[in-house]
Formats: C-alpha cells, sequence, structure tokens
C-alpha cells in the first residue's frame, strides 16, 4: 500500500475549491459544447457548434455562463474533496483500519459515492441556472431582451416562480450522474496514482494529471446518459415532463437510445485536461497548506 498523509477537513475542503476553479477555467469552453448539443439547435456536430460560436460570439461566446460554475463549482469542488476526505475516513472507521492509508482502490470508489450526497446539494441548482443561460441564446430572436441578464437574475426569478422546488430541478437526475460517476472518479484516480506511484509512495506531476484525466473521462464514460436526461429537465419550460422517467420515456419514443450519448465527443474531449487540471490543481494546494500547517 502507498503511503499516504492524512489531510484535514478544511484541507480537503480547500485544495478541492482550488481544484475547481482550475478544472473550469480548462473546461468551460467545451461544457459549453455538450450542453448546446445535448438541448437542441441546428448543429452538425461538435465542430459545428464550436465554429458557429465562434463566427457568432467570438471567443467571449465560449466563456458564457462561467460565472455560475466559477462561483459554484469552486465550492462544489471544495464539498466534493471535502465530502471525499469524509467518506474515507467513514469507511476507515467502519473497517477499523487506524489510517487512510490502508484503504483499498474498492474502499476509495465508496468514499466517491459518499462525497456525491453532500456535493449535490450545490450541484443542482447551479447546474440549472448554467444551462439556462448557456440555452436561452438559443432559444432568443434578434431584438428579444434576454430572459436572465446573468446568474443572480436566474436564480432570483427561478425561486420567485417556483421556490427552492425550482431551484433545484432535476436534483434527483444529479444525484443518478454523480454517485456512479464520483465512484468511477475517485475509484480510477485512485488505482491510478496507485500504479504510478514510486517507491516513496508519491506520484510524479505527469501522474497526478494522467490520473485525473482518465479518471474524468472515466466518469463521464459513466455518468453521460444521467447527464442529457438533466439538461432536458432543467432546460425545458414548466410542465413538459412530470420528471425525469418521464425524461426517458419521451426520449426513447422521440429520439432512441443514441439521444442517451449526445454530447459525449465534447465531454470526453473536456474531460481529461480539465480534471488533469483540477487533480494537479488539488495536489498543489494541498502541498501548499501541509507547508502552512493546515
Amino acid at each position: 500500500k502507498m503511503a499516504e498523509k492524512k489531510p484535514s477537513g478544511l484541507s480537503s475542503f480547500l485544495s478541492g475549491g482550488f481544484g475547481g476553479v482550475c478544472l473550469v477555467f480548462v473546461g468551460h469552453p467545451l461544457d459549453l459544447i455538450k450542453v448546446k448539443l445535448q438541448t437542441g439547435g441546428a448543429y452538425k456536430g461538435a465542430l459545428d457548434v464550436t465554429a458557429t460560436t465562434f463566427r457568432t460570439e467570438g471567443v467571449r461566446g465560449f466563456y458564457k455562463g462561467i460565472s455560475a460554475p466559477l462561483v459554484g463549482i469552486s465550492p462544489m469542488f471544495a464539498v466534493c474533496f471535502w465530502g471525499y476526505d469524509m467518506g474515507m475516513k467513514m469507511v476507515s472507521s467502519a473497517k477499523g483500519y487506524s489510517s487512510n492509508g490502508q484503504l483499498t482502490i474498492y474502499d476509495k470508489a465508496v468514499a466517491g459515492a459518499i462525497s456525491a450526497f453532500p456535493t449535490t446539494v450545490i450541484t443542482a441548482p447551479v447546474e440549472r441556472i448554467k444551462c439556462l443561460l448557456q440555452i436561452q441564446d438559443l432559444k432568443s430572436s434578434p431584438g428579444h431582451t434576454k430572459e436572465y441578464s446573468g446568474m443572480v437574475d436566474c436564480a432570483k426569478k427561478l425561486f420567485k416562480t417556483g421556490g427552492l422546488g425550482s431551484l433545484y430541478r432535476g436534483w434527483e437526475a444529479t444525484l443518478l450522474r454523480d454517485v456512479p460517476g464520483s465512484i468511477a472518479y475517485f475509484g480510477v484516480n485512485a488505482a491510478l496514482k496507485e500504479k504510478f506511484a514510486g517507491a516513496d509512495g508519491r506520484v510524479s506531476s505527469l501522474g497526478i494529471l494522467t490520473a485525473g484525466g482518465v479518471a474524468g473521462m472515466m466518469n463521464w464514460a459513466v455518468a453521460i446518459p444521467p447527464d442529457v436526461l438533466k439538461s432536458r429537465y432543467q432546460t425545458a419550460p414548466e410542465g413538459t415532463y412530470k420528471g425525469i422517467i418521464d425524461v426517458y420515456r419521451k426520449l426513447m419514443v422521440e429520439e432512441g437510445p443514441r439521444a442517451l450519448f449526445k454530447g459525449i465527443g465534447p465531454a470526453m474531449v473536456r474531460a481529461f485536461p480539465a480534471n488533469a487540471a483540477c487533480f494537479f490543481g488539488v495536489d498543489i494546494a494541498s502541498r501548499f497548506l501541509e507547508n502552512l500547517g493546515i
């Protein structure tokens, strides 16, 4: 077993937050392409979305709606990595281990599943707002004012029309996506880091980047079908669907099983660099905090 330091809850929280910021800056443009593909619009594919966005909106168009994930993803990843740390402590305690260093890959995958529950509290509303901001340009015609001026305006309007229920619409789909996704995410990352570790238990920068990138790809390989359902449900006009099962039924009838994998190309292309950046950011921040004695 590779040696593993036991980070404090605060260290996991802060380093996860920094990792989230790194992930957003690298991954947001590709996430925007994924959402545009998933929610309709007359696009032939990912390259068509890229060309159209660049032609009509320029480089800034690729960072549209970034305020929501930047404000939301940083605390989301902070909670996610804190949840993973808590999950590891819970599994350690349940199995009678003296330290996290005794945890197996399976144990870490279970800790990953645990992390999804506190994270969804933040993820669900942030994802709903982000998706609505990203697709409003597809629906608005020239000369018409946009429905939402930004993240805060969108949150206020959703709360005003339907309270917390409206803000949290699609939380079940978010959880359905994030539990198996987190199992793959943390399980694969732990397995690869163990494989890449040197005799002293340390993993090189290249090893951290590779393990993080592959873990991100595995996360999306598992999570993309529920993510498609979530995007449809969260962006549909009120009353379009009765619930997440209704979204699935209608999707199967109207578009067939292939629709469940819409946007998997951009999601996979985004997953490697974005999550490599995330885990690398987490590692840099946790080492920095360790040097500060946190």
